[in-house]
């Protein structure tokens, strides 16, 4: 035989190819489930942030009606009932406070299910469902505080008819005592509902995307382990 024909590889050389390419697959699955959990945990952050958000505007538009009750009542039950302290139902629109509090809850609702779902126990017990929820929770959260914002918005620019907020803003210089509302209060409770609800609208953003990464990895990761299961061993 001559030395310049070309030596076949040792059953040793192929063993140690195989283990060479078997610790640079379990390194590449060991990298991505790093990252997997890196963006598991930024979508976490971004659930419960939002959760958050939605408990602040539950908490404003609830003071918001009560101070619109109390006086509310208070005035037609009281000697000054003549005293139009509210405008007719007629010019008075309460639904772009009501959307901020049923968007709100609905935020609170569909991140509270996200969150306990992420919980290892439920986890394994939802698997099929755990991922539709990661991305109906900010799905639901982005559309209901983009819907809330257009709502007050919309309602705002009207000139026949007066909001909560813009009604309690035109009256913000006047000085009250209880029962009468405190219009200052409320123009700032209304004011802070709305910019709470437009701060959900990244916080959801960034969670569905998150999910969407947090999704593709993992679909990939499957791929490449159910790859390996068929992989020739030496």
């Amino acid at each position: 035989m001559s030395i310049l024909e070309k030596q076949p590889n040792t059953s040793s050389e192929l063993e140690a190819d195989a283990h060479h390419c078997q610790d640079d697959h379990e390194a590449n699955l060991h990298a991505q489930l790093h990252t997997i959990h890196l963006l598991d945990g930024a979508r976490v952050g971004a659930t419960f942030l939002a959760l958050l958000l939605g408990l602040a505007i539950l908490v404003t538009t609830s003071l918001a009606f009560r101070d619109y009750n109390v006086s509310r009542f208070a005035t037609i039950s009281s000697d000054t009932a003549w005293l139009s302290v509210w405008p007719d139902n007629s010019a008075f629109d309460l639904k772009p406070t009501v959307a901020l509090a049923v968007g709100a809850a609905l935020v609170v609702f569909a991140n509270v299910v996200a969150l306990t779902t992420h919980h290892r126990f439920i986890r394994t017990r939802l698997a099929a469902a755990h991922m539709p929820l990661t991305f109906l929770a900010p799905f639901v959260g982005l559309v209901t505080a983009i819907v809330s914002v257009i709502l007050f918005y919309v309602a705002n620019q009207s000139t026949a008819v007066d909001t909560l907020p813009s009604w309690s803003c035109r009256w913000r210089f006047l000085t009250t005592t209880s029962p009468a509302p405190p219009f200052a209060s409320l123009c700032r409770v209304g004011h802070a509902g709305v910019d709470l609800a437009i701060l959900i609208i990244p916080v959801e953003f960034t969670a569905f995307i998150l999910a969407g990464f947090d999704a593709k990895l993992q679909r990939t990761r499957l791929t490449k382990r159910t790859f390996a299961r068929w992989q020739p061993t030496f």
